[in-house]
């Protein structure tokens, strides 16, 4: 089975995933709800969509996103 389904903790603050888990727009981490609503404040965000909205168009299937700086 994939990690992103078995890791217990969030690649970015390393919180319990037990409440859920989602993947980063910015990278291919697996985050927590805490860390994905940080990541929708985000200034960059909706060009972070953007973005993967293009490459999965384009048919790329695994879109490593535009990167993440925190």
């Amino acid at each position: 089975m994939d990690k992103f389904f078995t890791q217990k903790y969030c690649d970015r603050c390393g919180g319990d995933l037990a409440d859920g888990r989602t993947m980063s727009m910015f990278n291919t981490d697996c985050i927590c709800k805490k860390c994905k609503q940080a990541e929708m404040e985000r200034k960059d965000y909706k060009l972070a969509c953007e973005e993967e909205k293009k490459a999965v168009e384009k048919g790329v299937k695994n879109y490593s996103g535009i990167g993440y700086k925190p």
